[in-house]
This record gives C-alpha cells, sequence and structure tokens, in this order.
C-alpha cells in the first residue's frame, strides 16, 4: 500500500485526531498515488497514524478514515459505520428523520446521508469517497431496506476534487416529494430540487425552542425558506405569524406547509427581498413581539468573513429595532466560518448602535443528529440565539 509520511513541524493537529491532512503537511509519498485510492499515514518517525483515502488534485490530500492499523477499508467497514451512525442516532431519540451521517464527526469524511422517513439523500463530497459509494449504498439496504435512496452531489465543492456535479437515483425511482413529521407537525420535503438534501435537519431542536415566547404574538420571520419556524410559531398560539424568502418556489412551498397543518389563517407568506423589506418596515416603525432570522449562509470563503459579519450585523440591528420592548430576537447563522464567539460579537455591536439591552435566553448550536467533536472545528458550524430585547 502507497505510504504518505508527514513533517515533524507540523503534524500536531493531525496527532490529535483532525482527519484531514493539507498537501503542505505531507515529506514524501512513497508508493503510486491513484486518486482516490487508499493509503497508509505515517509519522516523519515511520509509525503509523491512520488509513484514508488520497487525492493529490485536492487541497486535502488525505482524509483519514481509521486510526486503527488492524481495520480494513472495504465494503463491510462501510457497513459497520453506517450502523453505528444508526446506533447513535437511536440512542438520541432520532429515528425518523435526522442526519445519519454528518461526515467528519461521524469518521466519514466527506460524506452526507440524511434519513426522511423511509428515504435517503446522500451526497459523496470527495472523490475517495464517491469511489465507495455502491458500498455505502448498499450498506443503507442492508440496514434500512428503504425505498428510496436519492444523490445530491450538485454542490460545486465536488469540482475541486475533479468530479462533475450530478444528482438522481440510488434506488428504483420514486416519488421525491415527500412529507415528514418533526415536533407535531407536518412538512413537505422536496428532495430533487430543495436547497442541500431538501430539508434543514439541523434547526429541527431549535424549532421548539420558540413555543413559550411565541405565544399570543406577533411573528415576523425573515428568510423564511419553506416556513418550518413560522409554521411552529402558528403551532404554538401565535397570533399571527408573517415569513418572508426571496424565492417564489420557496414561499409556494410554506404556504402548503401551513395548509398541511391548518395553519394557513395564521401563517401568511410573501415573496420579497428580505433585507429591502426589513429597511421598509423601520422606516415605517412598524413593530412585532418576535422577530426570526435564519438567513442562509453568507459566506463559504475567509476572504469575505467581514462582509458576512457585517451582513449578520445589519439584519439583525433591523431586527431588533422592529422588536415591542420585552420582545424575543431569534437568531441563527450557518456559516461555517463565522465562529460562535464572532456571531455574539456581532449581535452584541448590533445591539450598541440599536440602544437596546439584550437577556439571553438560549444559545444552541445543531441538533444532536448532527454531532460536535471537540477537535474539529468545523463541526460546530450552526449558532442559534434567543434574546429579549430588555
Amino acid at each position: 500500500m502507497t505510504k504518505v509520511f508527514l513533517k515533524k513541524q507540523i503534524q500536531n493537529r493531525v496527532l490529535l485526531g483532525h482527519p484531514w491532512i493539507f498537501g503542505n503537511e505531507v515529506a514524501e509519498i512513497k508508493g503510486e498515488v491513484v486518486p482516490g485510492d487508499i493509503v497508509d499515514v505515517h509519522t516523519h518517525q515511520g509509525s503509523f497514524l491512520g488509513r484514508g483515502y488520497i487525492n493529490p488534485q485536492s487541497q486535502i490530500l488525505v482524509r483519514l478514515l481509521t486510526r486503527d492499523k488492524s481495520e480494513e477499508i472495504n465494503p463491510e467497514f462501510f457497513y459497520r459505520r453506517l450502523l453505528k451512525c444508526w446506533e447513535y442516532r437511536q440512542k438520541l431519540g432520532y429515528v425518523e428523520n435526522c442526519r445519519l451521517v454528518f461526515g467528519e464527526a461521524d469518521d466519514l469524511p466527506a460524506l452526507v446521508i440524511d434519513k426522511f422517513n423511509d428515504y435517503f439523500v446522500l451526497q459523496t463530497l470527495a472523490l475517495g469517497m464517491e469511489k465507495w459509494k455502491p458500498a455505502i449504498v448498499d450498506a443503507l439496504n442492508r440496514i434500512f431496506s428503504p425505498k428510496g435512496i436519492y444523490e445530491r452531489n450538485d454542490v460545486p465543492v465536488r469540482e475541486l476534487e475533479g468530479m462533475e456535479q450530478q444528482k438522481g437515483f440510488l434506488s428504483a425511482p420514486f416519488d421525491t416529494n415527500v412529507i415528514i413529521n418533526e415536533n407535531g407537525l407536518k412538512f413537505h420535503v422536496d428532495i430533487v430540487n430543495g436547497q442541500k438534501t431538501g430539508y434543514f435537519l439541523d434547526q429541527q431542536d431549535n424549532r421548539r425552542e420558540i413555543r413559550q415566547i411565541v405565544k399570543d404574538a406577533n411573528v415576523l420571520e425573515a428568510f423564511c425558506y419553506t416556513g418550518t419556524f413560522s409554521c411552529h410559531a402558528g403551532y404554538y398560539r401565535a397570533k399571527s405569524v408573517l415569513g418572508l424568502d426571496i424565492s417564489e418556489h420557496a414561499v409556494e412551498t410554506a404556504r402548503r406547509n401551513a395548509e398541511l397543518n391548518n395553519l394557513q389563517e395564521v401563517c401568511k407568506f410573501q415573496a420579497v427581498n428580505a433585507f429591502d423589506q426589513l429597511k421598509q418596515y423601520t422606516r415605517e416603525e412598524r413593530k412585532f413581539d418576535v422577530v426570526i432570522l435564519d438567513p442562509p449562509a453568507f459566506t463559504k470563503s475567509r476572504e469575505n468573513i467581514r462582509k458576512a459579519v457585517t451582513g449578520y450585523k445589519e439584519i439583525n440591528l433591523r431586527g431588533m429595532k422592529l422588536l415591542n420592548q420585552g420582545g424575543f430576537l431569534v437568531t441563527a447563522s450557518c456559516t461555517n466560518l463565522v465562529s460562535p464567539e464572532l456571531f455574539l460579537e456581532t449581535i452584541d455591536a448590533a445591539a450598541k448602535d440599536a440602544k437596546k439591552r439584550l437577556r439571553q435566553v438560549t444559545f444552541q448550536t445543531q441538533a444532536k443528529d448532527h454531532p460536535i467533536l471537540r477537535n474539529i472545528e468545523n463541526t460546530t458550524y450552526l449558532k442559534f440565539l434567543i434574546v429579549e430585547i430588555a
């Protein structure tokens, strides 16, 4: 097997458990390098460190799959790993809808699998994982006997690995518009055309957190997408709910979700630019009891972090100005490159400019089926905050 030897001075991060090995951390490679193949990684002294897949085209040269020298990477390896992932989710109570595999946090780097009832959506985001896609599909069939499997590999990051974007069935074709249950409500999931894998499971725990604060309240949700927070607000007895999103398709799905839960009289939606509408409502001095802000990621590159922070500050500043005294701001960020500390600093800066005093109700991360490894920074990506405007 091809052997990769690390440089002495920059291998500590990997020694401490991180599965990524960048090209500039490698001192020497002995053996043939075939993109996507399994290689053994050693320290500069020759000690075995781990086994993973290699791709010279990627900045991340090797992603480790195991640190057990006796563990072979074969179809049975993926079966065992997926079974372990499923057992973990079941222990936490996620049995119907969940992120079954969360990449590095589940020791399966560049693999994402979401479970919607008896349907599965898969993403293989690196060449080394793509090569094992048949084994992964076989493992899903063995463990779950699913009604359908679909791949949503229509993501640009694949091109950095020398792969094409693609999506399609990995099972017999099925109706890709499914309905899931979440917190007592039902939601449409568009597996083919919805964002990411069709639905944002990472907020499913956080959506329950608004239960007490929205009762008898007038609620505004900006960047509502398909209206999941809005519908939760209506379900939790809000007086009125207004959801805003720039996508006509998303707003139409939001209306369908409201009707599915018999909330169409309480939950209303508009297809507008949320940034512009927040400005307009500020000028009009409109007021709400609860404002919910759950925007898409503002940047995926380090060069644009400051611009992203400026965007977060602006929308939160406007959200605060739209709240009645004693109202609640519910705000989130899924931008991976914005740390929890930076996010909270941004909210504080917005409060200072808005001349508001904040009282924290809760601060959380993503749902527990998206596990966090403390030694891998990028497994913590979602920030969710509720504050009272005191």
